[in-house]
C-alpha cells in the first residue's frame, strides 16, 4: 500500500507538471508516453507465434505525433499528416521479408498498438490547443473528472457495491460504483465550471457522463485484454499500480469521444 501511495503521489506530479510547464513540455512528455504505451502493448501481446513490429510502431506513433504538434504549436499545413501513409505501407512490405507463419497477424498488432495505445493520447493533446493557443485548463479538467470518477467508483463500489456490473471481464465493478463514480464526476464538473469558463456548465456535465460512460468501457475493454492473455497486469513501469496502459486505460475511450463532442461544440 505505502509502495502504491508513493507511485501515485509521484505519478500526479509528473502529470501536473507536464502540462503546467508549457507547450513544449506538454508535447514531449505525451510523445514519450504514446511511444512507452505502445511498447507496452507491444511486449503484452508478445508470443512466439506473434511478433509486431515495434520499430516500426514508433515511427508510425512519431509520424502522427508530430505533425499533429508542428500543427498546433506552429500552424503547420495539414500535407504533413500524410507522412503516416509511407509508414502504414513499410509495415506491409517489411512482413514480407520476415519468416512466420500469420504474417497478417504480426501487421494488425503492430498497427493495433498505435490506435489502441497512442492515438488516445494524440486527441487528449489536442484538448490543449482547443481554441488555438495552449491552456493547460481543459487536459487538467479532463484528468480530474476521471480521477474523480476513479475515486467515487472505488469509494461507493467497496461500501455499498452488491450488482456487478460486467462480471465477465471485471468481477469487482459494480453498477453501485459506477453510480458513485459518475455522482463525484458530475459534482466536479459542477466545481471546474466556476473556475474554468471555457464552456457552460452544460457541456462540463456532459463532458463528464461521456469520461465516465467511456472511461468505464475502456478499463472494462483492457480488463478483456488482459484477461485473454492471461495476465494480471499490463506492465511494472508503475509500482503498485500495474503498467502505464492499466493506469490510462480509462483515457484511452474517453479521450477521443471528448475531443470529437467538444470539436462540435466549438463549430455549433
Amino acid at each position: 500500500m505505502k509502495t502504491r501511495a508513493i507511485t501515485a503521489f509521484f505519478f500526479v506530479a509528473v502529470m501536473l507538471a507536464s502540462l503546467l510547464l508549457g507547450a513544449y513540455t506538454f508535447t514531449v512528455f505525451f510523445l514519450l508516453l504514446s511511444l512507452f504505451s505502445t511498447e507496452e502493448f507491444y511486449k503484452l501481446v508478445r508470443t512466439d507465434g506473434l511478433k509486431p513490429r515495434s520499430v516500426l510502431g514508433w515511427i508510425l506513433v512519431i509520424s502522427i505525433y508530430l505533425p499533429l504538434s508542428f500543427y498546433f504549436l506552429n500552424d503547420a499545413p495539414t500535407v504533413f499528416f500524410l507522412t503516416c501513409v509511407p509508414v502504414f505501407i513499410l509495415i506491409i512490405i517489411a512482413e514480407l521479408y520476415r519468416d512466420f507463419k500469420n504474417p497478417f497477424h504480426n501487421i494488425a498488432y503492430t498497427i493495433f498498438g498505435v490506435v489502441y495505445a497512442a492515438l488516445p493520447f494524440c486527441f487528449f493533446y489536442g484538448l490543449g490547443f482547443m481554441d488555438g493557443d495552449y491552456s493547460w485548463h481543459l487536459p487538467l479538467a479532463f484528468l480530474i473528472i476521471l480521477w474523480s470518477n476513479d475515486t467515487g467508483a472505488y469509494l461507493f463500489g467497496i461500501t455499498l457495491g452488491k450488482n456487478r456490473l460486467f462480471e465477465r471481464h471485471s468481477p469487482k465493478k459494480s453498477w453501485e460504483g459506477f453510480a458513485g463514480g459518475l455522482f463525484c464526476s458530475m459534482l466536479s464538473g459542477y466545481i471546474l465550471s466556476i473556475y474554468f469558463t471555457e464552456l457552460a456548465l452544460l457541456h462540463w456535465l456532459i463532458v463528464s457522463v461521456i469520461i465516465v460512460s467511456s472511461g468505464t468501457l475502456g478499463d472494462l475493454s483492457e480488463s478483456m485484454l488482459k484477461r485473454s492473455l492471461s495476465t494480471k497486469d499490463s506492465g511494472s513501469f508503475l509500482p503498485g499500480h500495474g503498467g502505464l496502459l492499466d493506469r490510462f486505460d480509462g483515457l484511452l475511450l474517453a479521450a477521443p469521444l471528448v475531443f470529437v463532442y467538444l470539436s462540435f461544440v466549438k463549430i455549433f
